[in-house]
């Protein structure tokens, strides 16, 4: 088999370096086109681990707390909701309640 050739070295040389640019050019396109959605899946997960461990405060965006901390801060509230919801020592909101109904009783019970 023979190969095409111009019979000018220079140009012959040209033909064969812009034929292997186009050729690793395009190699080069379809591995970035390939990598693309493996590029946007981890940008996702990226942004997952962001919100799962949260964000330090950087110029002009506050930060933000992780999922954990965030759970930790939820169960704080809900025990402090729980707390006055239950009889204990009179402070709280159900004894204070159970209170208004004792005397709310008597006053019903005085009037003849």
């Amino acid at each position: 088999m023979t190969t095409a050739t111009t019979g000018v070295d220079p140009i012959d040389a040209l033909v064969l370096w812009s034929g292997a640019v186009v050729a690793i050019s395009g190699a080069l396109a379809l591995a970035w086109r390939a990598t693309r959605s493996f590029r946007r899946i981890g940008g996702k997960v990226e942004d997952f681990v962001d919100d799962w461990q949260g964000t330090d405060p950087r110029p002009g965006v506050p930060g933000r707390p992780g999922v954990m901390s965030r759970l930790g801060a939820i169960e704080e509230r809900l025990a402090r909701v729980e707390h006055e919801l239950h009889p204990n020592s009179g402070s709280s909101l159900r004894d204070a309640v159970d209170r208004v109904d004792e005397r709310t009783r008597q006053l019903t019970d005085d009037i003849p």
